[in-house]
């Protein structure tokens, strides 16, 4: 039997050949360079997209803001033309009142009755043949300049306005004239094309007392 001696001159055989790690699992791989990168692209989308939903409701909210303001002012400024017109309407009419001649009576009345509902208008048709028995007598005058006049209430087209006037009076008696401040309290109604549907305070530029 022969011997079996290695021959020295052989190698020894060689191991299993190392695996290689597939790309994916090296630290220097390219999926994992891949997967920070599609993270960072999501935020910024989000975030891009949550700034243009913010900037959206901002832009709303300014609108709307706008608008209501705008509409404010315009009903304002509405407001304090309706004033203005109730005033002047209310002023010219208290002159008016308060400017009588007793040679004249005829005037004063139409005055009373100018832009007034046919029911007030009414009252002073009724009352003008008292009047007449007491500033004829009296040879009453007296004329008017407006002082101020102020809307005391607005209530849904219905104007109130206290307006001072005023008013030199002369009669008879007293032929050098004297100078009182008289209120006359318009009621005016927008609904009604700005017709004087009440007067108070016509009593004070009058002798009634």
């Amino acid at each position: 039997m022969a011997d079996q001696t290695e021959d020295p001159g052989s190698k020894p055989s060689a191991g299993p050949a190392p695996t290689a790690d597939p790309p994916g699992n090296k630290p220097g791989g390219r999926r994992g360079a891949e997967r920070p990168g599609t993270v960072s692209i999501q935020v910024s989308s989000l975030v891009r997209g949550a700034l243009i939903a913010v900037l959206a409701v901002v832009a709303i909210v300014f609108a709307v803001l706008y608008f209501t303001a705008r509409a404010d002012l315009a009903e304002r400024d509405e407001r304090a033309a309706d004033n203005r017109r109730a005033e002047q309407l209310a002023t010219e009419y208290a002159v008016g009142a308060a400017t009588v001649n007793f040679q004249d009576l005829d005037a004063w009345i139409t005055a009373l009755k100018k832009n007034t509902t046919p029911q007030l208008a009414g009252k002073f048709d009724e009352t003008a043949p008292k009047l007449e028995q007491i500033l004829v007598p009296l040879q009453w005058t007296s004329t008017a300049s407006p002082i101020t006049a102020k809307v005391m209430s607005d209530q849904e087209g219905t104007f109130k306005v206290n307006v001072f006037v005023n008013v030199t009076s002369t009669n008879a008696q007293n032929p050098d004239g004297t100078r009182t401040t008289v209120t006359y309290t318009v009621t005016l109604d927008e609904n009604a094309g700005w017709q004087i549907t009440d007067v108070g305070g016509v009593d004070g530029a009058l002798p009634m007392n």
